[in-house]
């Protein structure tokens, strides 16, 4: 399956002609599928998502999608999943979903840390309620893999994985851009490749401890390559 993924759309109501541009590459038959990592609004404001929506539906692509922080701000995050939904969208959020033999695991995901630098729940009760959120969307993942029976398993979260796809942000920024919960949980599950955002300025692949392949879609740093690119195309 050729899959074309994007995160960081970042699609506000003036953006239907940007948006239009950033998609026409696809129409072409270039992908089987897109995937969406996140951030497809700016302001988690559901006339955003109506706007975005009119011009994904051009592509008559299967569309498999998680939502992102921005999609969050306006604390309309379950009308957004509906919009979605209504229209064919996969919008998941601990769920599974499968098609033609590659099954799809899809978050948010959150932040937290990798590796040694990841935050324990040790202290404050602020701290560990930071800490129970992002264990409890690393849980909400493992039950969308415990789901799947395809041998092919591609996840999808907005929040990075992994360390390396970070490189090239701030170090201090390193504890907001993810978790390694989250690529802890896919090499339990041996995934076949993971598909984030988030990380604008980060690296384009990386690989988790267990050897996974892990891409960073986030539009800017996809429109940072020479040349441009509107998204990234695998094959699974």
């Amino acid at each position: 399956m050729r899959i074309a993924a994007v995160a960081d759309l970042h699609c506000a109501v003036g953006d239907r002609e940007r948006i239009r541009e950033r998609l026409n590459a696809l129409a072409a038959g270039a992908a089987e599928l897109l995937l969406l990592a996140g951030d497809l609004t700016n302001y988690g404001r559901p006339e955003e998502m109506e706007v975005l929506i009119s011009q994904l539906l051009r592509l008559r692509l299967p569309i498999v999608s998680v939502l992102g922080n921005h999609d969050y701000e306006s604390g309309a995050e379950a009308e957004l999943q509906r919009m979605l939904r209504e229209v064919g969208i996969q919008a998941l959020d601990g769920e599974a979903y499968e098609r033609d033999g590659v099954g799809f695991a899809g978050a948010k995901g959150f932040c937290g840390g990798f590796g040694r630098g990841e935050l324990t729940a040790f202290g404050e009760a602020a701290i560990k309620s930071f800490v129970h959120t992002a264990m409890e969307e690393s849980l909400r993942l493992e039950r969308a893999l415990s789901q799947l029976r395809s041998e092919r398993r591609v996840v999808l979260v907005h929040y990075a994985p992994v360390a390396a796809t970070a490189e090239g942000e701030a170090r201090e920024l390193f504890p907001f851009l993810g978790s390694s919960r989250l690529s802890d949980v896919c090499d339990r599950f041996a995934a076949t490749a993971i598909f984030h955002g988030h990380a604008h300025h980060g690296t384009l692949e990386g690989r988790t401890r267990g050897g996974i392949p892990v891409y960073n879609v986030a539009l800017p740093l996809l429109q940072a390559q020479r040349p441009p690119q509107a998204f990234r195309l695998v094959e699974v």
